[in-house]
């Protein structure tokens, strides 16, 4: 947890600066004074401050993002006595409507430009690296979810809504995300279409457990407390490819039979070093042999790797940053689609701190971190007032119309829009609150 929380302050201490630099630069380059530039929020104390060229620099100990003050603006600050004096030359509202728009956008701008540079320098380095879906021979497993939407044990699934899927990963996502849509499988040398129910969407958000999975072979990852399998000889390893003389190449052949014999003797094959071996041992009464499958696919199938350099990097950074930031919206979209019920899962700063991974990994970091870049990004410029995106809408209706927004209009806007922000952050932490308790 300590590696994670670490990570999760790197990444957002990292985005939240670049963000504010983004108004920042375009303030000062339009002399237009900030008053403050904080990493974390400030109530009645900060951490660090100190003065450069007149800007108050610090951290704040509510570490909820970040923010920069900027003179004349109605913002978070809500600072209703500098509003009511006469406009000065170095203010934010005294600037033409058009530099004020470019201080506004530098946020979001960053956001994206950092996502698309990180996809590009991890392209560069890592490259492009995941399993195909063409090597999934034996197609996949299904549970009963996945029978209800009519899918079958070894099926291969080659296209959500018309788009052919290349990444294994991608498809559970467009399945989630496709609701209304049609997938095409392939089965016994057939392809068949079925379609993806928003009541499947919901069940599937609900179980919060994959509904399939590639079909995969049973290797011996270890072993549990006083597993029978373990006290008879097979070893982390071995693949278990036979039950009672009976041939069983696939993990889940053993889930569904392996509980038939609760208590009874039974004959496991394995293969050890191309040695074929058979270990005869009770199951437990609880129906288990007590072993740990491998299921890294990374580990079990072969992955592709696809380099990329120069323009080309940059050139596949932007595409990952194009196809990551529409899987984004099609998220929030599905968040507030009520009947799929996906609004329960929304979650907020433990959720963003369980995605890092509990050992630190620098391709998983910058990864996530460029997603998260590009989340922010988003939900900034979305037209909500006290967000970038409602800031925005003041100016457009400026540029559009030729009238200046009352300041008190702009002001209930704000409170409005914090309203709704406020409510936003207690539903989405208190799903995290209310997950951490279950």
């Amino acid at each position: 947890m300590i590696i994670q929380i670490l990570q999760f302050i790197l990444g957002l201490s990292l985005l939240v600066v670049l963000h504010e630099l983004g108004h920042f630069i375009p303030a000062i380059a339009f002399k237009t004074r900030v008053e403050k530039f904080y990493l974390f929020f400030d109530p009645w104390f900060s951490l660090v401050k100190t003065k450069i060229r007149g800007t108050e620099v610090g951290i704040g100990w509510l570490p909820l993002g970040g923010y920069v003050k900027i003179s004349g603006m109605v913002d978070e600050s809500m600072d209703k006595d500098q509003m009511s004096k006469p406009p000065e030359p170095y203010e934010f509202r005294s600037k033409p409507a058009w530099q004020r728009l470019i201080i506004l956008l530098g946020g979001v701008t960053v956001n994206f430009i950092v996502a698309i540079v990180i996809y590009s320098g991890m392209m560069a380095y890592y490259g492009d690296t995941y399993v195909s879906n063409e090597s999934l021979k034996d197609g996949i497993w299904v549970n009963e979810l996945g029978r209800e939407l009519g899918l079958e044990t070894g099926d291969k699934i080659i296209a959500v809504d018309g788009n052919n899927l290349d990444r294994f990963s991608d498809i559970s996502i467009e399945m989630l995300l496709g609701s209304g849509s049609m997938m095409d499988i392939s089965r016994q040398n057939k392809i068949i279409s079925l379609p993806i129910t928003t009541d499947f969407v919901a069940k599937a958000i609900e179980s919060k457990a994959p509904w399939m999975t590639p079909r995969i072979p049973y290797f011996v990852k270890a072993f549990t407390e006083g597993s029978p399998a373990e006290k008879a000889g097979i070893l982390p390893g071995d693949k278990i490819v036979s039950l009672n003389g009976q041939s069983m190449p696939y993990f889940d052949q053993y889930i569904s039979e392996v509980p038939n014999f609760a208590g009874e003797e039974v004959t496991i094959g394995v293969l050890r070093s191309d040695i074929r071996l058979s270990y005869t041992f009770n199951i437990g009464d609880n129906g288990q042999m007590g072993v740990y499958y491998k299921n890294k696919l990374s580990e079990l199938f072969p992955l592709k790797t696809v380099k990329y350099s120069g323009f080309g990097a940059i050139k596949e950074g932007w595409n990952q940053g194009v196809t990551k930031l529409g899987f984004y919206i099609r998220q929030v979209k599905l968040i507030f689609t009520p009947e799929t019920g996906a609004y329960k899962e929304a979650g907020g700063f433990i959720a963003i701190m369980q995605q890092y991974p509990t050992g630190w990994d620098w391709h998983y970091f910058w990864n996530f971190t460029a997603f998260l870049s590009l989340a922010l990004g988003f939900l900034n410029i979305l037209p909500i007032p006290a967000l970038d995106g409602g800031h925005v809408v003041f100016v457009l209706i400026e540029m559009i119309t030729g009238k200046v927004v009352p300041t008190k209009v702009m002001e209930t806007a704000q409170m409005i829009g914090f309203s709704l922000l406020f409510g936003l952050f207690l539903l989405v932490n208190g799903n995290d609150v209310f997950k951490l308790f279950q």
